[in-house]
Formats: structure tokens, sequence, C-alpha cells
């Protein structure tokens, strides 16, 4: 005999849903409860009957209201008419509310309506979260990305002219120790001299490191390079407050409440690199945009396991990380310590960058990130990576063949588990002009080819997203390809590419949408692998004007009589320009050259 199911009410699922948004305690200048006899008129809705499940009402009305709807887990909330009810109070509210956020449960599933528009569920907890993380939805993305831009530019300007630090990324790695440091509580304040402010920094990243070296010792090599920096012992005082103050003004901005992994980081880390197009390894730094779109491509989630093997500066970490722990509900949650404990992985050959990917994780407070310092290339790493059981791959391998790029594909696609989804940034035609494409589609599955903006690299080099399914032949499949023409993005004088139109949000989510869907844009191919391995540019079609045939002819016949095409057209030129008398009168042209009169008529 079957076991029974047994659902829970819709009583229960509210009384749950009460403790854990937090609506049982009381809070000052807030209405906040759940039930079924409190209407909308009792809690200052005048003559509105209608009861909403659950509220939280500040006093304040231009701070976000939050209205809940239960049903019994035995309902289906996705059907409309659920979500009807839901929008229907919130309506209510917002007559008074500028923002309001509508929460519809059933004890498993949940759907979330910010001021009317349902939030898609990739983007939330699919977890019922505390009304703070709710809240939260109303003041993101405040960052003042500009003044990132202004501060990178005054520290790189700083270190270089009064500090004496001639090596570019010795400038990034001094300032990213500095922002750990500050992360970690360093003294740093005015008029402290440079002595002083050069060791704080150094014993606070020592300390730091105490915990996060039990797990990986490699993390040494932060504070080897650090002491390793040339540079002068400056005693232009207003240097060094300049410096201390900049840094924590990004500092702050890293841990601002509106933080998205986006990080203010990688703003930071691509602003200093556009003093320099590439590092001794080939390095190109992944922009922030292109990170957030490859994240989603591959459907990474808060249970996935994600490596970069040429993890750079770690921007594809921490975007996953940030991602990752918004899912599962915030940065305070044990699944987020998980997340950062044991679910991130990274390996990265130059030493200085290493470092660099070290600090950029102990600023995002996560020292225990699993970074190696190794060669992607070797049997070493290829036995690390398989120990992992990797879930995800994320990738901008360096492009040249003489850093081994293929070879690292090659290595991770060979030893993630059968079936990891892989993308990689790779130029165009990798693929095709080594050898070792082909080779890869022996073993595993290029699905997805997409081509990305001309500019989106500032080196000139044009990419794509290569997609590959590990661990499966390609045999005859075919691989459906696009390109996205634009990003978006435009160039500031001295700033680089930036979004400064918020363009780019609404074409990720197309572009994401047309993948998924694999139509709805002229660019979609599919590709026989037997004949490329990259997008197929349109060749423009013939076109032939009546102009055409009429320059042709002419040329024709000045050659048959002998006369030079250039000479006769610069005396032509000068003849009109200099030797005539142009005048017109209404839509009449009239030319007057030695004597004669032309006529033309504009109409």
């Amino acid at each position: 005999m079957a076991n029974k199911i047994v659902y829970r009410t819709e009583d229960e699922v509210r009384d749950s849903a009460k403790i854990q948004l937090g609506f049982d305690k009381a809070e000052a200048d807030v209405k906040q409860g759940t039930g079924q006899i409190t209407t909308f008129n009792q809690l200052g809705f005048k003559g509105v009957i209608d009861k909403p499940d659950g509220w939280y009402l500040p006093d304040d009305y231009t701070l976000p209201a939050i209205i809940l709807e239960t049903k019994s887990e035995a309902e289906d909330i996705s059907l409309q008419k659920w979500a009807d009810e839901l929008i229907k109070n919130c309506n209510i509210v917002s007559k008074k509310y500028k923002n309001t956020c509508g929460i519809l449960y059933n004890g498993i599933d949940i759907r979330v309506f910010k001021n009317g528009t349902e939030v898609c569920n990739t983007e939330i907890s699919n977890v019922l979260q505390n009304k703070s993380y709710y809240l939260s939805l109303f003041t993101q993305d405040n960052i003042d990305k500009q003044q990132i831009y202004n501060l990178t530019k005054r520290i790189n300007d700083c270190l270089h002219t009064e500090f004496g630090i001639k090596n570019l990324y010795h400038r990034m790695i001094f300032t990213a120790c500095a922002l750990v440091a500050k992360r970690y509580g360093a003294l740093l304040i005015e008029d402290m001299s440079f002595t002083l402010m050069k060791n704080s920094i150094l014993s606070t990243l020592s300390k730091s490191l105490e915990e996060s070296r039990k797990q990986n010792l490699k993390l040494d090599l932060l504070t080897e390079v650090y002491s390793e920096i040339k540079m002068n012992n400056t005693t232009n005082q207003e240097a060094i407050n300049n410096f201390i103050n900049w840094v924590s003004e990004i500092s702050d901005c890293v841990n601002s409440d509106h933080w998205n992994g986006e990080d203010v980081m990688g703003i930071f880390f691509n602003e200093f690199n556009r003093y320099k197009k590439k590092s001794e390894s080939g390095q190109v730094f992944t922009p922030d945009h292109i990170t957030s779109f490859m994240y989603r491509l591959i459907e990474v989630n808060q249970n996935d396991k994600v490596l970069d093997a040429a993890c750079g500066s770690g921007a594809f970490l921490v975007k996953a990380m940030c991602n990752m722990m918004k899912e599962a509900g915030g940065i305070n949650t044990k699944k987020a310590s998980k997340i950062k404990d044991s679910q991130l992985f990274g390996i990265e050959f130059d030493r200085e960058i290493f470092a660099l990917a070290c600090a950029n994780m102990l600023i995002h407070k996560d020292g225990k990130t699993n970074l190696e310092h190794l060669d992607s290339r070797s049997p070493e790493a290829c036995d690390w990576i398989k120990s992992k059981n990797i879930t995800k791959v994320l990738m901008n391998p360096p492009f040249e063949s003489k850093y081994g790029c293929l070879t690292i594909v090659e290595n991770v696609l060979k030893n993630v588990p059968r079936n990891t989804k892989c993308a990689f940034i790779l130029p165009d035609k990798k693929l095709e002009k080594d050898k070792k494409g082909k080779k890869l589609l022996k073993h595993s599955t290029l699905e997805k080819i997409i081509k990305l903006p001309e500019k989106v690299f500032s080196e000139g080099v044009t990419t794509s997203i290569f997609i590959f399914t590990a661990g499966i032949p390609q045999n005859d499949k075919e691989i459906f390809a696009c390109y996205i023409e634009d990003d978006g993005l435009e160039t500031v004088k001295n700033q680089g590419r930036q979004d400064i139109k918020d363009r780019w949000q609404s074409i990720e989510d197309r572009w994401v949408d047309i993948i998924r869907k694999q139509s709805g844009d002229d660019t979609v191919q599919w590709i026989k692998p037997s004949k490329h391995l990259s997008y197929q540019m349109p060749e423009k079609p013939f076109e032939i004007f009546e102009e055409d045939f009429t320059k042709t002819m002419m040329d024709y016949l000045m050659f048959k009589q002998g006369i030079d095409v250039k000479e006769f057209s610069d005396s032509l030129v000068k003849k009109v320009m200099y030797d005539s008398k142009i005048s017109s009168k209404e839509s009449d042209i009239t030319i007057v050259l030695k004597g004669k009169e032309v006529h033309n008529e504009t109409n």
C-alpha cells in the first residue's frame, strides 16, 4: 500500500513564512505580521476590505513594502489566478508606497514580484529568505562606477610618479594588498608615515592569511610578492594621504550593500589593465559584462563547482561567487560559506597575477578559495582538476599558441567529469587555424559558438565564446552559432569602453533568450563541424549601379584616347573650383566657366 502524501495546510505555510521572513518580531516604525482576518482598512488603507496573508508596511512611504500571499503545499502557484490575487493586493499598497515586493509562497515554491513585475527565478533564491533579502532588491546597482574609474586613475598615477612603482602589476598588487588590509581592519589613517603605512598593510595582510593558509599554503605568495615591490620611501605626505583616502573610498564600495560582484574590483582591475595591453603571460582581462553573460549561458547555479584554469585576477570566480551566494540567500547564509570554501577553483601560472587573484578573493572575504599556482598544461594540474569533481567551467585562456592555449583547453575538457558544460573565450578562428582544434572534437562536443562584438577586447583580437560538453565526441552534430554585433558599450575618452547608457542588461537578456531557444535573430547559423569551427560572416551580395557602368565606360574611353585619368580629374576639379563663378537661386545652381554658362537644376 502506497504511503499517502501529507501536505502542509495554508495556515501552516503562513505560520512558517512569518518566522522565515521575520514578520514575527516587533519593529519600530513598521506594521508587520501575518493572518487571515486583518483588512487593508485596518492597516491604514481607508475603505479597502481585502485581506493580505502577510504584510511589512514601514511608516515611511519612501521605503519598500512587502505583501505576502500564501497557499497550501498542494496548490500550484504557477497558476495565473494566484499571481493575479497577489498583484491586486500589491496594487492596493502601491497607492501609498513607491516600491512594493509581492511574495507568493506555498511552502515549497516561491514567486517574487517587484513593483508588479515577476523577478526571474534565476536571479533570486528559490528558498524563502528573511525580509531584508527582498528589501535589498530595491537597493542594488547604486555604486558610482565613474568614481571607481576616477579613483583608479588617480591611484595609478600617484603610485607611478610619487611612490616610484614602475611595474604596472606591482602597482595593482600594492593597491589590492592595501584593500585587503583595509578589509581586515588595518590602521590606515591620514598623516601616518610611508613606512608605517607600508608595514601596517604587510602586518594586516599576514594576519588575514593565518586562517586561510591552513587550507592553501600558496597564499603566502601574496605577502612575498608584496614584499618584493620596489618603491620610493616617499616623504610626500599629501600623496600618502591621498592614497589612503582613495583606497578607503574603493573599500567602502566593495563593502557596500549595493555590491553585485561587478565588481568594483572588476572595474578596478580592468581600468588598471588599460595602461598595458597584455602581461608577459599573454593575459587578457575579461570585461565584467562578459563574465556575467557567460555565467548565464551555461546556467551556473548555487550548487555548482566552478573552475577557471587560467583565472588571472579571478574575475570569473568572483562573479560566480557573487551570483551563487545571491541565489543562496545572501552572504550571511551557511550555503554562502560552503560556496566560498569548496565550490570555487582557480589555477594561475603567472606568479604575480596569482598573487593578484589571491588578493581579489581576500578583498571579498574569501581567503579559502581553492587557488593553485600551477601550469595548466602540466600533468600535475590535470590531476588537480580531476580531483575536484568540477560541474561548470568559465575561462578566458591566454590566446597565443606559445602559451599553450588549446593545450589548456584540452586538459580541462579531458579532466572534468563527462557532460560538464565548459565555456571558453577564444579568438574567432582559433579552432580552425590550430591543428589541435579539430582534435578536441574527438572527445568533446562543441555545442555553441557566440561571436562577440568586434570591440570587446581593446587588444584588437576578435573573439567568440565556445561552449563545449566534455566527454562526448562531436561526430557529425551541427554547431549552433550567432553573432552579437553590439554590446551597447561606448568608448569614453581615457577611460575605455563603458556601459554609460545602461544598455547591456537588456541586450544580455535578449541574447540569453535567443541562445536558449536557438532562434530569434537573423545571425543564427548551424555549422557543420567538418566544414567550419567558427561563426561564418555572411558575404555581402554583389551589387552594380548605373554609375558604376558609366564610370567604367568613361575610364575605358579615356584609356583609348591616352588620357591620364588622375591628371584629367585634378584638372577638372581645379577648373570648377578656381576658374568658375558659381551662383545659386532657389533650387537652381549656375556655374560660369570661362564665359560659358552651365545650368543645373537640382530638382
